[in-house]
């Protein structure tokens, strides 16, 4: 499925605001964002070609890497950057932190920091909806690390006995944290497992914002439709360190000359040659676009800075279903 004009735009768009909300949550760490964070710079074609292809009551169903996938999904960057921050305004009420988003309103159940452990939530979603008799996909990221995992197999095996309305989508950023895809996997592409779980399996450029709307939407109305799963490996890369900023120049597990050259093909500027050479959008509206996100970033730090600090309750709230009523402030108070 082709996008529309409208929807190039829009990828770009999105894009660019992953981008310039992972730049900005670094460069700022030290302004009340505490913490590791794993950044997807680089890997923006593939968080956006995949989650546009999604409606907006579609599951999805993030990693540890995962700022940029609930952005793509709509949800707000003001009260992403306010999460960071651990404030009162963030998307789950500052209790989630960088690895532990999540936006229901948009479908984006969440992100977790163990490796894998995605797989059967959004496994699960697709059983709930199936049963539910809702016409819903559920869309699941992992990485090429997560393939390794036990949770991987048993997903798949399941979700093909079962027939249910799931699509996994690797993000084969070609590394494990520190280890090479090549030396932890027997086989050259994840989608090639595809077919031990009787489901079809698709490779696609992670650069290409567009080929990998193409290959997604083609799987999500396929699933919706025969209620049957499928797995999609995007080929893309991670420009940052595993966690952190850029790796520094002579890194032990990759090179420069690696990352330089996966930077020769970065999807942001791949898009917006598109888009010129389309003539979507001419060089200024372009740079227009880019202006407007950066200006939206700002204002959404400044909406974090702003907001408070959950208050000492608030630490008891989400724990029980019958809150115990003489657990809150008061013992906090008697235990400092």
């Amino acid at each position: 499925m082709k996008p529309t004009e409208d929807q190039l735009v829009e990828m770009y768009r999105r894009m660019v605001r992953i981008r310039l909300f992972e730049e900005t949550a670094w460069e700022r760490r030290g302004e009340l964002v505490g913490g590791s964070g794993h950044s997807s710079i680089g890997m923006e074609g593939s968080i956006v070609g995949c989650c546009m292809a999604l409606r907006t009551d579609d599951y999805m169903v993030g990693t540890h890497r995962s700022h940029g996938h609930p952005i793509a999904k709509g949800a707000p960057v003001d009260r992403l950057f306010a999460e960071l921050m651990g404030k009162s305004t963030g998307i789950n009420e500052g209790k989630g932190g960088s690895m532990h988003m999540s936006d229901f309103s948009v479908g984006s159940l969440g992100e977790t920091s163990i490796v894998g452990s995605g797989l059967p939530v959004a496994t699960g979603a697709a059983l709930g909806a199936k049963m539910q008799g809702l016409d819903r996909v559920a869309l699941c990221f992992f990485g090429d690390g997560a393939s390794a995992q036990g949770t991987f197999h048993e997903s798949l095996n399941l979700a093909s006995i079962w027939g249910l309305p799931v699509v996994y989508v690797c993000e084969n950023n070609q590394y494990a944290e520190n280890t090479a895809f090549s030396k932890m996997c027997a086989v050259s592409d994840v989608a090639s497992r595809a077919p031990g779980y009787a489901m079809s399996g698709v490779i696609v450029d992670g650069q290409d914002v567009v080929a990998v709307y193409d290959a997604t939407s083609d799987a999500v109305e396929r699933t919706r439709s025969l209620q049957e799963p499928c797995l999609i490996e995007t080929k893309t890369y991670r420009y940052h360190a595993h966690s952190g900023g850029p790796d520094p120049r002579g890194s032990t597990y990759r090179s420069t000359a690696e990352v330089e050259s996966w930077q020769q093909r970065d999807p942001i500027t791949l898009l917006a040659r598109t888009l010129a050479a389309d003539r979507v959008l001419d060089a200024a509206e372009i740079d227009a676009v880019f202006a407007e996100e950066r200006e939206g970033i700002e204002a959404a730090w400044k909406f974090a800075l702003d907001s408070p600090y959950p208050p000492l309750e608030a630490a008891f709230d989400h724990l029980y279903t019958n809150p115990i009523p003489t657990i809150g402030a008061a013992a906090l108070g008697e235990i400092k």
